[in-house]
């Protein structure tokens, strides 16, 4: 798995589409028109119009060279992206300061570019943002033109009033766009734990079809093989007693029909007995099981003394993929030992994975199964050198993809540490029988499984 996800970026350029940014600023600059109009023309207070429309304008002249300079599917980089953003606060400064600084109820809008940049860009460019938006509202409580009012009645507001606007402004900045870059950032790295489920998922079906394209090459073989059998037998009897190539032809004729009888083989074994298709519980999870048996720890496998009615499930790489993925898991952290029991009934199956290591950490137990949540430190050093390709980047993902193919077999699982004074953690994967036994999730299931590892 790791080469598998090594080949592809944790989380990829986060470029943002220019028809997105151009359509949000040609919002902005119509409710900037319409807002200079209102106040100007509807409420009949004095501002200075021409100055605060050469300003919109200026920003719809930026949009239209936008249009002009780059196709509306092009998607920016982050640093233009944030160019155009710093743009975008530069342009609301001043018109705040043409029409009352932070005294103006508008002062708020300051907070749209930052939160923008906090769901689409690297957290730099936000914190960046940030930083103009500070030094802006900072500059507008000093100096700004007067507020549009009534001159009858002109409105005063206090010092220590504007500083709270000031105040409140900067925490909303921080709170919301704190906020905004978690909930972005767990979608983004939902996103790209999901694509590297379907990666997997993907690879290990095409491992599982092997078997089928076995069976096709025996039947497609089986009529030239018979061909050359026929051939090399009449070219045996044309041969003298004595001829030197007697013995060659010979061998030539024992080994046509050895791979005869291989084909046959693979071909009854597809056909009758359907080992590729289906599997019994204990088959399963030796399968699990024998690639971790070579790195110094002892896997124990418990089965009911009583083997009958043993279940017997459709092959599904979802599942041993799965299973796979918590066994390796056990047997990095292990001591000496990892025990695997297998329990059913009429209705149930139950496999419970234990290991003798240090168990689960507390703070991150709760979390397990989700993306990017890891307590590996280190891989084992015996692994490291046996294996380059161990899954040693510490991505978090194996838990999650088990997870979620588990699931989507119909199983659940529940994850816990032994108790006390025993030391090692303690995975437990339930299915319903009949779920187990389909190796698929329920129909009324299917479709929305499938639905959301390809969302």
């Amino acid at each position: 798995m790791t080469t598998l996800l090594q080949d592809q970026p944790l989380h990829p350029l986060r470029n943002v589409r220019l028809d997105t940014l151009v359509r949000l600023r040609w919002l902005i600059v119509i409710g900037q028109a319409l807002s200079v109009i209102s106040v100007e023309w509807g409420l009949e207070y004095d501002l200075p119009q021409r100055a605060c429309f050469a300003v919109i304008g200026l920003s719809a002249l930026l949009n239209v060279a936008l249009r002009l300079r780059f196709r509306p599917t092009q998607r920016l980089d982050p640093d233009r992206v944030a160019w155009l953003l710093a743009f975008d606060i530069a342009e609301l400064a001043v018109l705040l300061f043409l029409t009352g600084g932070l005294q103006n109820p508008f002062a708020f809008l300051f907070l749209g570019p930052v939160i923008l940049a906090a769901t689409a860009l690297p957290p730099r460019y936000t914190v960046l943002l940030g930083a103009i938006v500070v030094f802006f509202a900072t500059v507008l409580i000093f100096v700004h033109y007067p507020l549009p009012w009534d001159p009858e009645d002109p409105l005063e507001l206090p010092a220590l009033f504007v500083l709270g606007v000031w105040l409140s402004l900067l925490l909303a900045m921080g709170f919301i766009g704190i906020y905004a870059w978690q909930i972005s950032e767990e979608s983004r790295q939902l996103s790209d734990a999901l694509a590297a489920t379907e990666m997997v998922l993907a690879r290990e079906q095409h491992i599982s079809q092997i078997d089928g394209l076995a069976a096709a090459a025996a039947h497609e073989l089986g009529t030239p093989l018979a061909t050359i059998t026929v051939i090399v037998k009449e070219i045996e009897r044309s041969l003298s007693a004595t001829s030197r190539h007697r013995d060659d032809v010979r061998i030539l004729r024992d080994q046509t029909q050895r791979c005869r009888e291989i084909l046959g083989k693979i071909t009854e074994l597809s056909s009758s007995a359907n080992p590729f298709d289906h599997a019994k519980l204990s088959v399963l999870i030796e399968e699990v099981v024998s690639p971790h048996r070579d790195f110094g720890i002892a896997i124990v496998v418990e089965m009911p003394p009583e083997r009958t009615h043993e279940p017997v499930s459709r092959r599904n790489s979802g599942i041993i993929y799965g299973l796979g993925n918590i066994v390796e898991n056990a047997v990095d952290f292990a001591t000496a030992r990892v025990t695997i029991t297998a329990k059913w009934t009429e209705d149930d199956v139950l496999l419970t994975i234990t290991d003798d290591g240090p168990g689960f950490a507390p703070e991150i137990l709760a979390r397990l199964g989700d993306p990017y949540v890891t307590s590996r430190p280190s891989q084992r050093v015996d692994k490291e050198e046996d294996n380059d390709d161990s899954d040693d980047s510490g991505f978090g993902l194996g838990f999650f993809i088990a997870k979620t193919l588990l699931e989507r077999s119909g199983g659940s699982l529940s994850f816990d540490n032994r108790k006390a004074p025993l030391t090692g953690a303690i995975v437990e994967i339930h299915w319903t029988r009949a779920a187990f036994e389909r190796g698929s999730l329920p129909a009324s299931q299917d479709s929305a499984a499938v639905s959301l590892v390809n969302s």
